[in-house]
C-alpha cells in the first residue's frame, strides 16, 4: 500500500471519529469505548499492513474439519 494510501485512510478515520464524537449525542463511557474500539482496529490495521501482523495469522483455535 502507497505511503499516501496509508495518511489518507488515517485522515478519513480521525475525521470521522471526530465528527462522531461532536456531532452525535451519546453518552461519555459510550464515547470511550468507542473511541479505544477505533484506536485497536486502526493500530491492527496497521500492523498487519507493515506485516508485522501475519505470523499471527496462521494460529488458529478450535479443530479444522
Amino acid at each position: 500500500m502507497p505511503l499516501i494510501s496509508l495518511v489518507i485512510v488515517l485522515i478519513v478515520v480521525g475525521v470521522l471519529l471526530w465528527l462522531v464524537n461532536n456531532y452525535i449525542p451519546m453518552d461519555s463511557k459510550i464515547k470511550s469505548i468507542l473511541n479505544a474500539v477505533v484506536v485497536i482496529a486502526v493500530v491492527l490495521w496497521l500492523l498487519s499492513v507493515f506485516g508485522l501482523l501475519d505470523g499471527l495469522t496462521t494460529y488458529r483455535i478450535g479443530r479444522v474439519n
